[in-house]
């Protein structure tokens, strides 16, 4: 049997439970076609990059999968039909992966570093204390062609444009 990676988006306005709902029906589906799912890993409630379906946001979740091509393809059909699935994808892998994906690393990496988001110790600065290194400070009042760009040589007029 064939070995898939398969992630698939559920509408935001479900709640966890429907998501979860929805993981065990296509379980059901896969492992009536002689197939079955190994880690099933929820990522939660994103943010899309664009609209589906109205929809901003969506729950992300992935399935190992070692089942026929006849079961995928069930699933898939199932999955279009359905309202509350908006996208999916199915990826054949030689090997599934052990431990956790990259996703749910990425996630415990920023819970390891704490609420801030990994800046350590520095503190907090406002938007106008930023260090701004060996820059002068540009003035931006100063448009008669001061400033650290030179002089502003006179426009040059269009041959034949009245003086």
């Amino acid at each position: 049997m064939a070995l898939y990676e398969h992630v698939f988006l559920a509408r935001q306005d479900l709640s966890q439970q429907q998501v979860d709902a929805l993981v065990e029906h296509y379980k059901g589906v896969i492992t009536s076609h002689g197939g079955s799912v190994g880690r099933v890993e929820n990522w939660g409630l994103k943010s899309l990059t664009y609209r589906i379906n109205k929809n901003r946001k969506a729950y992300y979740t992935l399935m190992d999968l070692t089942c026929p091509p006849a079961a995928l393809n069930e699933m898939e059909r199932q999955m279009g039909l359905s309202e509350d699935v908006l996208r999916f994808m199915t990826v054949k892998v030689e090997a599934h992966e052990e431990g956790a994906s990259a996703m749910m690393q990425k996630r415990e990496e920023r819970s390891e570093r704490g609420e801030r988001g990994g800046f350590g110790d520095r503190p907090s600065r406002g938007f106008g204390d930023r260090d701004r290194g060996d820059r002068p400070a540009r003035n931006f009042g100063d448009r008669d062609g001061g400033g650290d760009r030179g002089p502003r040589r006179p426009r040059e007029q269009a041959e034949g444009a009245a003086e």
